[in-house]
């Protein structure tokens, strides 16, 4: 009986990778700002022991000035290392950690419900889930600290049973911490909800408890400084609804147009109201059908457009498996619904593209492990009735599974690239092919920032020397108030978008129209320039060096050359 346990769950985890690893390196489309940022800055380290920004081994990278948190570009090394700085080099991490999630679930499933059925099927719809598939194919630190996470609550359920656990457990919760910006709410909370839900029982191991917390706080021990700086907040105050420029705006507006008179219309319309409005609009939207069954998050580089998070089949395991919880009083319940309540808090807060699956992938195994205990329910019912309607139902169960994936399959690889490849910044990576090949034959390359950050797709494509760039004489960034941009290093300039509107490429035989960067060319008299920017950008006359076009067929670049 246990080998063929073991085996199932082998067909399971092989399953698991073929659906993250196949044409990984097409589907996404293309590397985004993020993945070229982590590879690069995990090849920097690799390479030279230091990040883009010359600091060495940091616990924080600047990158784009949001700070990222270190384990996801650490753990990227060895993919660089072993496969180069590339699609596979960068995706090949995600592939084998998502896989490794969808084993650890097997695990947490028969350690919370007493079940191999259980542990196996929760580890099933892990693997085969849209969600979950979606944001392991590209690198996302946010399925990172899925992992840790699920290590850690499995270890840590382990816990009741021989309490050396619940120290080890700190480990990999303490990991999500450096993960992801989600997690670092998360966690705390989660442990903070767990000690006191459980309080009596853990009160049997007061000693062990004790030592944990200790340890999770001492492994945290090098976020402190981070805590004391102005980094700490970079990331949130992009993001945080309390940042919007135009609340207090709506505020007064609000305030000028409400008939109550005053001071009434101040207890009415405020900060505290508003935040508090917005927050529990995004917190409940994250329980909606739309978001779990039919639409999914509305981000497009996050989910494939129109498909659930969850597929519409597991809908009545969910419920059932909900009802289950309370109707046979399951000791973990508690501990399982402040996993899911918990993990909408952090993406709560912001206030762009809500309901958000990146930010709130941690609730994902969640529903997994709820469908599976579910499924076990009704199978207990099933297996009263006659064999002919327990055929009939299993058939009809795995045919809508079945289709149900390969619906999302067909979606994913079929319709998803070739509609949202903009979504992706698709159409760097064959500029700067030519560019790497032709770059010797100009004295200035010249660069679009329309579709963002074209300096690390660079860097990246051109496999460009960290320790070169770390010393560039000529590196020139400069920061906004929310964001790093760089406008040159060596031989490359990227023109801003203000720039664009405001001047016109000179072309002498051609007239004014549709031209631009005239101050570039003034700025470099007889030098021999290469533009690439979109095709309006240049007259139509003009001759195209390349043309690149999204999967869609739109234009995404043209490159031109200017001679002297």
């Amino acid at each position: 009986m246990r080998y063929k346990i073991y085996g199932t769950l082998f067909l399971i985890v092989i399953l698991s990778f073929f659906l993250r690893f196949y044409r990984v390196t097409l589907d996404p489309p293309s590397l985004n700002w993020d993945e070229v940022s982590i590879g690069y800055n995990a090849y920097s380290i690799l390479e030279t022991g230091k990040d883009e920004w010359n600091q060495s081994f940091p616990i924080h990278f600047k990158a784009y000035g949001e700070y990222k948190l270190p384990l996801q570009i650490y753990a990227s090394i060895p993919g660089v290392y072993f496969f180069g700085l590339n699609e596979l080099g960068v995706r090949i991490t995600p592939v084998v950690y998502g896989t490794a999630t969808v084993l650890v679930m097997f695990f947490l499933g028969r350690a919370l419900f007493g079940s191999e059925l259980v542990g196996l099927t929760a580890a099933f719809l892990l693997g085969i889930s849209p969600w979950h598939i979606h944001l392991t194919r590209a690198s996302f630190e946010s399925s990172l600290a899925t992992l840790w996470v699920v290590l850690g609550i499995w270890l840590f359920v382990k816990g009741f049973k021989n309490k050396k656990w619940f120290i080890v457990s700190m480990i990999p919760f303490a990991l999500s911490v450096f993960t992801y910006n989600s997690a670092r709410i998360f966690t705390p909370l989660f442990l903070i909800a767990t000690l006191f839900l459980y309080r009596k029982k853990l009160l049997k191991f007061k000693r062990i408890v004790i030592l944990s917390v200790v340890a999770f706080m001492i492994l945290l021990l090098p976020l402190v400084p981070y805590l004391f700086s102005g980094e700490r907040s970079a990331r949130y105050k992009l993001v945080s609804i309390t940042d919007d420029p135009g609340l207090v705006l709506r505020i007064n507006e609000n305030r000028g147009n409400s008939k109550l008179p005053q001071p009434f219309s101040r207890f009415v319309h405020n900060k505290i109201t508003y935040i508090s409005f917005y927050f529990t609009k995004n917190y409940l939207s994250h329980f909606s059908p739309q978001f779990l069954f039919t639409s999914g998050a509305p981000h497009k580089q996050h989910h494939v457009q129109g498909v659930g998070e969850l597929y519409l089949f597991q809908s009545p395991f969910l419920i059932i498996g909900l009802i289950s919880l309370f109707y046979f009083k399951h000791r973990f319940k508690n501990l399982l619904f402040s996993w899911l309540f918990l993990a909408f808090i952090p993406v709560s807060v912001t206030g762009d593209s809500i309901p958000h699956a990146l930010r709130t992938l941690i609730a994902a195994p969640f529903y997994q492990l709820v469908s599976a205990f579910g499924f076990l329910v009704v199978l207990r019912w099933i297996k009263k009735l006659s064999v002919v309607i327990r055929i009939a139902v299993m058939t009809a169960l795995i045919i809508t599974v079945a289709f149900s994936v390969k619906m999302y399959l067909d979606n994913y690889y079929q319709v998803y690239p070739k509609t949202y490849s903009r979504d992706w910044q698709y159409g760097y990576e064959q500029v700067v092919d030519y560019i790497g090949k032709h770059k010797d034959e100009y004295d200035e390359i010249v660069f679009t920032r329309h579709y963002g950050e074209p300096h690390m797709f660079t860097l990246f494509f051109l496999n460009y020397d960290p320790a070169k760039y770390q010393d560039d004489s000529n590196l020139v960034r400069f920061e906004t108030y929310d964001w790093v941009r760089v406008l040159r290093f060596d031989m490359f300039y990227f023109a801003s978008n203000g720039e664009q509107k405001k001047v016109h490429l000179y072309f002498p035989d051609l007239g004014d129209e549709g031209t631009q960067f005239t101050d570039i060319i003034k700025a470099n008299p007889g030098k021999k320039l290469l533009f690439i920017g979109r095709g309006g950008d240049f007259p139509k006359e003009l001759p195209r060096l390349l043309s690149v076009n999204f999967l869609n067929g739109e234009n995404a670049f043209d490159i031109v050359e200017v001679n002297p």
